[in-house]
């Protein structure tokens, strides 16, 4: 679950009138499961969310249920996570466990996404990455050319955005500054014409491109005829992927290929600026552009 899942989640509980804490580690110090920002939900009856498990949620959701059954206020507690819990991780905490009202949900800060992603093709590599993207805090563009390319019976969270439209490069455009691209479409003349375009932009931070060495090469000459610049096409990353990871199952190259996205989102010059309104919500676009 996502921070923008889990604030979601919030308000539809407190819309319903469901009765729920809110335990927020308020302030951390040294190493601890999950840092100062971090929230959990519990209810009488679910928990979503999480601090980090073991001991230390547990413990955590026993006392919020005991003060959301006597009806308490806020409360804070300071925990030494050796001392006090015997966990290995020797920092300390702070953790605040409220009420969920009106005041919890507008204090919650809307999180800026880890980065924001064009995902171009929609085959089985692009499906099986949309599938772990589903649950880390990004933005996606996912783009196609083909409506009959995305899978019908998938229901996708609110920070992945399927776009079909064409012609398909030309959404380089609409990239949000800082962004960064995978391509990986049926068509190598199709992620030629992405990639021309994508290297010619000065939106896009970081770009990425399924194939071989061999079809690297190709692509170097190719681009290097239509006068793209030296320096753009040797910081193409291609072929992609995290290094050590051997395999061409679409599930195995997801994986290599998400983590690469995050090695490159833990660069700050890479963070794209935080979203005006509900995080992973689509910005305002072309209205040309045909939206399934």
């Amino acid at each position: 679950m996502t921070d923008a899942d889990l604030h979601a989640t919030a308000a539809a509980w407190l819309a319903a009138g469901r009765a729920a804490r809110v335990v927020q580690v308020l302030r951390h110090r040294g190493s601890v499961p999950r840092e100062a920002g971090t929230r959990m939900l519990v209810a009488g009856d679910a928990v979503a969310g999480t601090i980090g498990g073991g001991h230390l949620e547990w413990q955590a959701i026993q006392q919020a249920r005991v003060r959301l059954r006597l009806g308490e206020p806020a409360a804070e507690r300071d925990i030494a996570l050796g001392p006090t819990l015997g966990q290995c991780c020797g920092g300390a905490l702070t953790l605040r466990d409220a009420p969920l009202d009106a005041q919890a949900l507008a204090d919650w800060p809307q999180p800026a996404p880890l980065f924001t992603l064009q995902l171009y093709g929609a085959g089985h590599v692009g499906r099986a990455i949309v599938a772990l993207l589903a649950g880390i805090d990004c933005r996606v563009q996912w783009i196609d050319e083909r409506e009959d390319a995305f899978p019908v019976d998938q229901t996708l969270p609110a920070h992945i955005e399927r776009v079909c439209v064409e012609p398909v490069a030309a959404e380089v455009r609409a990239a949000v500054p800082g962004s960064l691209a995978l391509i990986l479409t049926h068509s190598h003349d199709l992620d030629l014409a992405i990639c021309e375009a994508a290297l010619r932009s000065d939106r896009l931070a970081w770009v990425g491109l399924i194939g071989s060495a061999t079809k690297r090469a190709r692509f170097e000459h190719r681009l290097a005829a239509r006068g793209v610049a030296p320096g753009r096409i040797a910081a193409l990353a291609c072929p992609i992927g995290v290094p050590g990871i051997t395999g061409k199952q679409p599930a195995v190259i997801a994986v290599a290929v998400v983590a690469q996205l995050l090695q490159q989102a833990s660069t700050a010059a890479l963070r794209p600026p935080a979203l005006t309104g509900r995080p992973g919500a689509a910005q305002p676009c072309d209205p040309t552009r045909l939206h399934r």
